[in-house]
């Protein structure tokens, strides 16, 4: 913020970030605080890079990588952009097609980054735009391990200054002979062939200017490149292979019907809409296909309002980053905030804060852990997928844009705009639906495509044994003609109900339709070649793997390491609990809980069908790694399988319980009894400004007919937020996320007296309500300075007291093992 640090603050904050669990850290300046200006350290000034030098030298001594933004704020630009490489859009003058400046200034600059918005499709103004860090960044004997570009926010950018003569080498054509064609907003022929043309070659400059000419110049200085492509006017496959580690975006929540998972009823869907998987494989198949080890998400940004997310909001969209190939998480985000400054700190616009002066920060290692967990063996593993589904973007294309500037932009946000309303997505939804496992791949990465023994191989080494095309009105001959190629090499290709019948773009467009329609009728007489009213009938005939639990609402990845099948399962739904299912591999089954860090064999069972059955119990929210290894699946009477099925009904705990504040803001030593759990807010006025911890207690006894020798779950309800867990005395340990469940080992139960304590911390919302009125001065941050999740001026006072503390209802219920049958 306003890039004033130093040296001091930074190793201290560093240090705390390790101790936390973090891997590392993004550096992206942005506007400053008010108050702090003689501290203001211009960008890329002497000083900027001294103590950047020290931030990747002390990254370096702690074990974190250190990622830097090429600009301030976003997208790029700033002082050194003239009107020659600055953004541009078209206009008509005089019945022709000319240029003129979008005037679009970079968004949240930092001291010394103001300026305009540099041009994205001129290979030339790129390449003029590096110099300004290659005179400095360049010098530097500390370097960072990746520049970074968030996401394509280029706003009215459809032009650069040869864009004709590109357009006419590219196309063939000259684009003013066809200006009544471009101008129709009608969807006649002409003007969907012409508009085809015009983003072919948009999305062509964006590929060659921006996202390979920045990618080059980052491979020249040893920099890995984290590449936001989403929100470009291009084909997303493409864009994203050219980054070492591709990045998609999880803005918002995600709805799941997952019980006691809330969802900030101030978020405006309609406006910023919500993370969607199949917006988020763009980035992980192109990682797939190309063998990108690394996929990254920026992750939680706008979950809810401020002073108001909760771990346990934050793990459900974790783990559906993980279902949907990502790897490699990104907090959005942890600003800069001087250990000195008094709460709450330094903060960002944008809401979820990661950094120590949030309230989940003692208990941010719990979700650090688990993914470290994840992340490890997710990385580990190779793809595994089986289908690969061609993605028609020239169908796309055949659309009316609604963005700015008339041109599709393929952002994450709104899918429903441009992505599930095509055929491509609607088959998309399918497949993940019914439990296939599927990449995507663009007209461009067909040409790389191989065959070995009737499966299809990517250059990355994976494979599959499935090209599936949706139904689609163009396709490309060259595209048409790398099916056929890779169809006569014996890869199994499924064209869902028709071929495509028309090639795409203007020229010549009768001819070359005429030549699509003699490729679709060679390649329709390929043995290997179906043309299917009944895909999923298809693939099944074809002997296509499919989890059909999926159907019951879980969400999965399938991964491969050595000779092992890997699934991440995780229940983001609200219909299974717990049962027995049929995995598409075959073996050895364990479960491996990243929360806990435990590993235990699964109960197997002959199913009615002759395939072998896995119990699995996965509750709402829950989420396990599913491990198949060779070998013949051991008797259920010699295995050690998990203690993991539920028998009996719950115990309730009717005993009274004691409340009593331990620490926070503000100071309360009040303690008071309660029949049963309830949020501390109505136990007094005064407590419903209260942030911090206080612990509830009480006493129990096990019923006569149970024994306290067997394992039971302490289920503690609703947990507003983190409840850390002691049991007669000894740590149990702390429930942050849904469901807020703990294992009680066999014999750490007695028969009566038992004594339970719960250590319950809340959010710090309750205290801002307080504190804003008190001390409205803290927002004092320049730009947008602070706002609230509808980017209205920020009032906490207005609101109400939120729920906090021990809810309930608490319940013991015995386990037992899931034995095979």
């Amino acid at each position: 913020m306003g890039n004033a640090v130093n040296e001091k603050d930074i190793t201290q904050l560093l240090e705390q970030f390790s101790k936390a669990g973090l891997g590392g850290v993004h550096i992206i300046p942005i506007y400053g605080v008010k108050g702090s200006e003689k501290e203001f350290i211009p960008f890329l000034s002497e000083r900027w890079l001294a103590v950047f030098a020290h931030t990747v030298r002390e990254g370096k001594r702690l074990g974190m990588g250190v990622d830097l933004t090429t600009g301030t704020g976003w997208p790029f630009g700033g002082p050194g952009v003239s009107t020659e490489t600055a953004a541009k859009a078209w206009k008509v003058d005089n019945g022709k097609l000319t240029t003129v400046l979008t005037k679009q200034q970079v968004k949240r600059p930092a001291p010394g980054g103001q300026g305009l918005v540099i041009d994205y499709f001129s290979k030339s103004a790129i390449e003029q735009y590096v110099k300004r860090f290659d005179s400095t960044l360049a010098h530097l004997n500390e370097k960072p391990r990746a520049v970074y570009n968030d996401s394509y926010e280029v706003f009215g950018a459809n032009w650069t200054a040869n864009f004709l003569t590109e357009f006419k080498n590219r196309r063939g054509y000259d684009l003013n002979s066809q200006l009544t064609a471009f101008l129709d907003t009608n969807q006649t022929e002409n003007s969907i062939l012409v508009h085809q043309d015009y983003h072919q070659t948009l999305s062509e400059l964006l590929h060659d200017g921006f996202t390979k000419g920045w990618a080059d110049w980052a491979h020249t200085h040893r920099y890995q490149v984290r590449n936001q492509a989403h929100g470009s006017p291009g084909n997303l496959i493409d864009l994203y292979t050219k980054a070492d580690i591709p990045e998609t975006e999880s803005f918002g929540s995600s709805r799941f019907p997952i019980p006691g998972l809330r969802v900030d009823e101030n978020y405006e869907v309609d406006r910023f809409g919500t993370p969607n998987p199949l917006a988020m494989k763009f980035a992980s198949s192109a990682a797939n296909l190309a063998g990108k080890p690394l996929v990254s998400s920026e992750t939680g940004t706008w979950l809810a309002n401020h002073f108001q997310v909760s771990l346990s909001q934050v793990k459900p969209q974790v783990d559906e980053l993980f279902t949907a190939g990502i790897n490699h998480v990104f907090y959005h985000g942890i600003p800069y905030s001087p250990p000195a400054e008094t709460w709450p700190g330094w903060l960002f616009y944008a809401s979820t804060n990661y950094g120590p002066t949030s309230h989940f920060w003692p208990h941010l290692p719990l979700l650090n852990r688990y993914i470290e967990r994840c992340q490890t063996r997710l990385q580990a593993s190779k793809p595994d997928n089986d289908v690969l589904v061609y993605f028609p973007i020239h169908d796309l294309w055949a659309t009316r844009a609604k963005s700015a500037g008339g041109i599709h932009q393929l952002e994450v946000h709104h899918v429903e705009q441009w992505l599930l309303p095509q055929p491509f997505g609607q088959l998309c939804e399918q497949l993940l639906q019914r439990g296939y496992s599927f990449d995507y791949v663009s007209d461009n990465l067909l040409k790389s495509l191989t065959v070995n023994k009737q499966s299809i191989r990517s250059t990355s080494g994976a494979t599959y044994p499935v090209i599936l095309v949706p139904r689609s009105t163009y396709l490309p001959e060259q595209s048409l003609r790398e099916l056929e190629r890779l169809a006569r090499q014996g890869a199994r290709i499924v064209f869902d109900g028709k071929l495509p019948e028309q090639a795409p773009g203007f020229q010549d467009h009768t001819a070359r339709s005429a030549e699509v329609k003699r490729l679709g009728n060679t390649v329709r007489q390929l043995k290997s070649v179906t043309v299917s009213p009944d895909v999923f009938g298809t693939l099944n005939q074809l002997g296509v793997r499919v989890e059909p639990w999926a159907a019951e609402g879980l969400a999965f990845i399938r991964k491969r390491q050595t000779d092992t099948t890997q699934y991440f399962i995780t229940n983001l739904n609200n219909r299974f609990r717990q049962n027995w299912i049929t995995l598409s591999a075959s073996g050895r089954v364990s479960r491996y809980n990243p929360l806990t860090n435990q590993t235990d064999w699964l109960p197997i069972r002959k199913g009615q069908s002759g395939k072998n059955e896995v119990f699995l119990q996965l509750e709402p929210g829950q989420s396990y790694f599913v491990n198949v290894s060779p070998g013949k699946a051991p008797d259920a009477t010699s295995q050690k399988t998990v203690a993991d099925r539920s028998t009996g009904k719950p115990i309730a705990l009717q005993n009274p319980w004691r409340v009593q504040f331990l620490r926070g803001r503000p100071a309360l030593t009040a303690s008071k009894t309660i029949p049963s759990p309830a949020s501390w807010t109505t136990l007094a006025d005064s407590a419903g400004y209260f942030s911090g911890t206080a612990r509830y207690s009480t006493t129990f006894d096990l019923p006569a007919d149970k024994s306290g020798s067997q394992s039971y779950h302490l289920d503690l309800g609703d947990v507003r937020e983190v409840a850390e867990v002691r049991l007669n005395g000894q740590p149990l340990g702390t429930a942050w996320c849904i469901p807020f469940r703990l294992s009680i080992p066999a014999n750490r139960l007695k028969p009566t007296g038992n004594q339970l304590e719960v250590d319950v911390t809340n959010l710090s919302a309750n205290y801002m309500r307080l504190y804003d009125r008190q001390n409205p001065g803290w927002k004092k941050f320049y730009d947008i300075n602070i706002v609230d999740i509808r980017y209205k001026p920020f009032d906490a006072t207005r609101w109400d007291a939120l729920p906090s503390g021990l809810l309930g209802p608490v319940t013991l219920t015995p386990v037992s093992a899931a034995s095979g049958q």
